[in-house]
């Protein structure tokens, strides 16, 4: 169901302003039982939240955004090591006294002190609560026999602020596992081939987990209407467009 309403007490959609420089990053924000959830959207599959005085960034990478001009971390999230989704230089900017790291096994590999999360972990971090979930591909690979995304490899996650549970997917598919999933408010589901998912996989996806609202994100030139018209009479699910190519 798309709506143009507002949901969740959506407050604003514009720019970002720091200090007296303008970003043009799309920001939505959102009321949880504990205060506001302002997300930013930065591009690709790079986001940022911030929560209760804390700065969470998801996937940092320099190409997106020019980390010197945004707030430090609390909280780094990086769902899997591929280059589109983890930049060592970009989180050592954003690093500062304090600030937790949290990666998969082979992300460790490419950065020190880092907070290594496997599928099925849950983990408090910053007071907020981090639950790490299978990210992974079945049906795209590379070769035969070699998905782009090994199962166990990657991490997505679901983040719990009050009341509001956000799913933010990394790089997968529409895998068995998401019908583990429950009571998600808001999801980040990616939308590219070959790499994750075609429209139809993240609309099959939606059904199965009913996010209230769900961001197609990571989707680079995908046509985001198929995915509007896929879920069009599905009651329950609002469909936010945001520029995340």
């Amino acid at each position: 169901m798309i709506k143009s309403a507002l949901f969740f007490g959506l407050v604003s959609l514009g720019f970002m302003f720091l200090g007296t420089q303008l970003f043009a990053f799309e920001e939505d924000i959102l009321k949880t039982s504990q205060g506001e959830l302002k997300i930013t959207f930065i591009g690709h599959g790079t986001l940022m939240m911030t929560f209760g005085g804390k700065v969470i960034h998801i996937d940092p990478v320099g190409s997106y955004a020019d980390y010197g001009k945004l707030p430090p971390a609390d909280l780094v999230l990086v769902t899997h090591e591929h280059g589109d989704h983890m930049d060592p230089k970009a989180i050592g900017i954003l690093r500062k006294s304090g600030t937790d790291v949290v990666g998969t096994e082979k992300c460790a590999e490419k950065l020190q002190n880092m907070i290594i999360m496997k599928n099925g972990e849950s983990k408090v971090f910053q007071g907020l609560k981090v639950e790490a979930v299978p990210a992974y591909n079945i049906v795209h690979m590379s070769g035969p026999g070699a998905p782009f995304h090994p199962k166990g490899q990657g991490n997505a996650y679901i983040l719990t602020f009050g009341d509001k549970r956000v799913y933010v997917g990394g790089d997968t598919e529409n895998i068995p596992e998401m019908k583990d999933l429950k009571n998600i408010d808001i999801a980040f589901l990616p939308m590219n081939l070959p790499y994750t998912m075609t429209p139809e996989m993240v609309a099959d996806a939606a059904k199965v987990f009913k996010p209230k609202i769900l961001y197609p994100y990571h989707f680079e030139d995908t046509d985001t209407s198929k995915l509007i018209e896929l879920l069009k009479s599905e009651k329950g699910i609002e469909v936010r467009i945001r520029n995340m190519k």
